[in-house]
């Protein structure tokens, strides 16, 4: 296993202090002498016209607050050449380091490249660049979103029938990650079960027709799985129009999985409207983030190994870490799928349970902003 170590941090004698780590695998190193508060970080947030990333915005600052950082926040609206040149307007604020979450994750190396060349350390959330260096990426294991929808799919059609894939955009890893996990589960365990695979773009209009010219196509559709949760109104209009929004108990009842876990799928989980959803926790990706932001600036160092916040440090490529947050599967029952257990959709744990006007956090998810010193 190789240790990940960076070289963006002050230079300074590091001693073998004694810290609590952040994994059994450890988080260690660092310079004693290196004063983080106050220090400035940029963050890009990727847009703003979704559910989960105003969320995200939300938690964002109430973060950064108990750490001790101070934030330059920029929204780059799901292009990456704005993204790109939001670096730019970071690096002239002399920032000491950017979390990221770049939505097309193979056009971004460039931008990558320009700031390890200006020794900025840059954590990427929610997404993983196909190239480049970051200190560490902050994000869910994707793959296993698409095997959990499956696993629940496949379970409620009895291992037969069809379903329809709304998938994101497969220049991002993350509609990679979904859409395969997806599809090598249904082949393995349910090889009964057609799948029609409609890439989005994100898109919740182009998810809307999409899905529209399926069901009109084949009207035998019994499932659909909505990669996120930008797809979720579009579905249930589509539903609806169709003359298919029954009740779970209904045999004319089409099974929808979505991903994120935002407010509105919780609830229609609990009225029948949909049926299932894998919780991101966007919390944890505002915090964790943040959080290795401010490890990097200290110069503290990581290697691959369960963490002490139920998660795995993984090492996805040579010399690139991705701390893997967990990421449940959400239903009305909180029974278990296909070996997959889940979360009753009124879980206090669920993120999308406590975000209230004025109160983004869950009270028992406060971050010891001097726990790893």
């Amino acid at each position: 296993m190789k240790t990940r170590r960076l070289g963006f941090s002050c230079l300074g004698v590091v001693t073998a202090l004694a810290v609590a780590a952040l994994s059994a695998c450890g988080g260690s190193g660092g310079d004693p002498m290196a004063d983080t508060d106050g220090a400035l970080v940029g963050v890009d947030y990727p847009r703003s016209d979704t559910d989960f990333w105003q969320s995200y915005i939300k938690y964002t600052p109430q973060f950064a607050k108990e750490l001790g950082l101070e934030l330059k926040t920029t929204n780059s609206h799901n292009d990456v050449a704005k993204l790109a040149a939001n670096a730019q307007t970071f690096i002239s604020h002399g920032v000491k380091g950017v979390a990221m979450a770049p939505q097309d994750t193979a056009a971004i190396a460039p931008t990558l490249q320009q700031m390890a060349a200006q020794k900025i350390p840059v954590v990427t959330v929610d997404t993983r660049p196909d190239a480049g260096d970051v200190y560490m990426v902050v994000r869910a294991d994707n793959r296993a979103f698409g095997e959990k929808a499956c696993r629940f799919l496949g379970t409620k059609l009895g291992g037969e029938g069809k379903v329809v894939m709304l998938e994101g955009d497969l220049a991002s890893i993350n509609g990679r990650d979904r859409t395969e996990g997806f599809n090598d589960c249904m082949k393995a365990n349910y090889p009964k079960i057609k799948v029609f695979g409609e890439a989005t773009n994100w898109d919740r209009t182009v998810a809307r027709q999409k899905l529209q010219a399926a069901l009109t196509a084949h009207p035998d559709i019994k499932g659909v799985y909505m990669q996120a949760s930008f797809a979720l109104s579009g579905t249930l209009q589509v539903l609806n129009q169709q003359g298919l929004l029954f009740g779970p108990e209904d045999k004319r009842h089409v099974f929808v999985v979505s991903n994120d876990g935002i407010p509105q799928e919780l609830k229609d989980i609990a009225e029948g409207k949909i049926d299932a959803t894998v919780s991101q926790p966007v919390e944890l990706y505002a915090k964790y983030a943040l959080y290795y932001l401010k490890a990097a600036i200290e110069g503290k160092t990581f290697k691959p190994g369960k963490t002490d916040h139920d998660s795995t440090i993984t090492e996805v490529r040579d010399g690139l870490l991705e701390d893997q947050l967990s990421a449940p599967l959400v239903t009305a029952d909180g029974g278990t799928y296909g070996g997959v257990p889940s979360l009753k959709s009124d879980d206090a744990s669920l993120w999308g349970n406590n975000l209230t006007a004025g109160k983004a956090m869950h009270p028992n998810r406060r971050i010891d902003a001097t726990r790893h010193r």
